[in-house]
């Protein structure tokens, strides 16, 4: 990989803060938590309020959520990580992280631009002469808010009908525009959200021909190790590694094992990354904390939109660059949630990253299931105002 600038002197300070916050997670026990016993009613409450997902019709297998403060941990945990033996989810589980995949594209692009190697009004036009003429007015900015007006290239019938035929089909991850390149913007850049699973694609894209490097590697560089990720990665194929939480299509009987029924090369940079609950802790802590870029990179980060994640998080929902504000009744936590076949996320963390919250589900859950995702929502709105009314 080509030689990045150094991040500022104040920047690498806070990189080191970040490790030290990994420092606080090198290995969850195995057991359910470590609260102080003055928080032990409410940690039935919460477990109590998981059980009641798990056990609703329709409901996930299996569930875990990790709430952090200033080095206290709490894991809360129903139903099982798997069906065939029954054991319990764990925080050092894989799983697919869905959408929130596209804060990790977010963080290399805010990372590249803290570096001066990108500017978040470079154009497709400028970076990306190759793709769509129409399309090149289109900034790194309205990518980042989903304002491009980008079409969806998951949402093509052709694109769909390979996923049909075969969903461990293996796609060029870089050629997933090609679906839509024919397709005109679906309103001027800027003018209106939507949210659009191209526009990760495109970020992806746009820090590769900045630098030199495959996307892959950017990861490892940018986000990885200055965090501490040690079980995160962005696969190609359909395997992932031992042990995972399995996750399921309940809308069938009985449950059917879909955690290995697509290949992640369709989905990339929008959503293919693989991690744990444990690395997605340390990542929202770093990411929303500023441990990967500057003060200056972070308030053009938080120029809040109207907007929702896919699934709409807890509470109000309001779009940033890569990242969500969730408005809830006990308060404010900026995150970012995701759904794809067998798994549903949430992360989330307080503005200044020294609270967080990572939610994981193991079934899909989204608008098309109505009922589920209300009630889902309202346990972790319940789990935010336990994050920030005291210690976990």
């Amino acid at each position: 990989m080509p030689p990045l600038p150094a991040p500022p002197r104040r920047l690498r300070a806070l990189a080191v803060a970040a490790l030290c916050l990994a420092a606080l997670l090198p290995a969850f026990p195995a057991g359910a938590a470590t609260p102080g016993p003055d928080h032990d009613g409410q940690d039935r409450a919460l477990e109590q309020r998981l059980e009641q997902l798990v056990r609703a019709p329709g409901g996930p297998p299996g569930a875990i959520a990790i709430l952090q403060s200033d080095g206290h941990t709490r894991v809360v945990r129903a139903g099982v990580a798997d069906l065939a033996s029954g054991r319990p989810p764990r925080p050092g589980d894989h799983m697919r992280i869905a959408s929130t995949a596209k804060a990790f594209s977010g963080a290399v692009a805010l990372s590249l631009v803290d570096r001066g190697v990108l500017r978040l009004d470079d154009t497709l036009r400028r970076r990306l002469p190759q793709l769509p003429a129409a399309w090149g007015a289109v900034t790194l900015r309205q990518l980042l808010n989903h304002t491009s007006g980008l079409p969806d290239y998951s949402e093509d019938p052709d694109f769909i009908a390979e996923v049909i035929a075969d969903p461990r089909h293996h796609f060029d991850s870089r050629h997933l525009l090609d679906y839509v390149a024919d397709q005109p913007l679906l309103f001027p850049p800027g003018s209106r959200y939507h949210y659009s699973n191209s526009d990760n694609i495109a970020v992806a894209l746009m820090a590769e021909a900045v630098t030199g490097t495959p996307y892959e590697r950017l990861l490892a560089e940018l986000v990885y190790r200055p965090l501490g990720l040690r079980d995160t990665s962005l696969p190609q194929g359909y395997r992932l590694p031992r042990p995972y939480l399995h996750g399921y299509d309940v809308t069938v009987s009985p449950p059917e094992d879909v955690s290995e029924l697509i290949s992640a090369s369709g989905a990339w940079a929008s959503g293919g990354i693989v991690s744990t609950p444990a690395d997605l802790t340390r990542f929202i802590r770093g990411y929303v904390g500023g441990a990967l870029f500057g003060e200056a990179v972070q308030r053009e980060q938080r120029r809040w939109i109207p907007g929702e994640s896919q699934p709409p998080g807890p509470g109000r929902n309001s779009a940033g660059l890569a990242l969500f504000r969730y408005e809830t009744r006990c308060g404010t936590v900026l995150g970012h949630t995701g759904n794809t076949a067998g798994y549903t996320q949430l992360i989330a963390a307080t503005p200044d990253g020294r609270r967080s919250l990572t939610f994981s589900v193991t079934t899909q859950i989204n608008a098309g299931r109505p009922q589920q995702l209300t009630l889902m929502r309202a346990v972790q709105e319940d789990f935010v105002c336990a994050l920030l009314r005291g210690r976990p």
